[in-house]
């Protein structure tokens, strides 16, 4: 039995750096032995069909083969199906009132608990908010997350300590659940 996972890459083809062509993905986890593979966007999401494995155990697999292959480090989050669904549907903001521009799920690598934020004074950025889910943290940046002052305070290397974490906005959520989806 296969399992459909999505593989959430931080931090490639952004800027000129750590070029990642998407067929180049492909073929890499096709050369894993995964099925079902394709990606979406440049900025480092694929999807695949695994029979063996778990989360941390396809990431790690993925990681390493893309610095063996390409020469450079990638963090690499895995998730399924089911998770990515759940992420989805737990989201805490009108999702469907809102532009997709203006809300984000920031996928950590591990469990994350409100005691990591508490540094960061919420009410000094309204009206953006964000909300914790499990090993997400939802953003709704009215303006754009560009132009977010709450998700640079919520990137600063010592709020994420200890976890990988890449964001996507709300239509790459959707589209990777769809894309995962039976």
């Amino acid at each position: 039995m296969t399992t459909m996972y999505a593989a959430l890459l931080r931090g490639i083809n952004v800027g000129g750096a750590r070029k990642l062509p998407m067929a180049d993905l492909r073929a890499l986890l096709t050369d894993l032995g995964h099925g079902a593979v394709r990606t979406h966007l440049q900025s480092g999401q694929a999807v695949f069909a695994a029979a063996h494995g778990n989360e941390g155990s396809l990431a790690a697999e993925l990681a390493g083969a893309i610095e063996k292959r390409f020469g450079f480090a990638v963090d690499v989050i895995v998730r399924d199906h089911a998770y990515l669904k759940a992420v989805a549907e737990a989201c805490p903001f009108p999702a469907a009132e809102l532009e997709a521009k203006q809300l984000h799920v920031t996928y950590f690598s591990a469990p994350v608990d409100a005691e990591r934020f508490a540094p960061v004074d919420a009410p000094a950025f309204l009206p953006e908010e964000f909300r914790l889910g499990d090993r997400a943290l939802y953003l709704y940046a009215p303006d754009g997350l560009g132009r977010s002052k709450l998700a640079e305070a919520l990137a600063r290397p010592r709020v994420n300590k200890g976890v990988v974490a890449t964001t996507r906005n709300w239509n790459t959520v959707v589209r990777l659940v769809e894309m995962t989806g039976p």
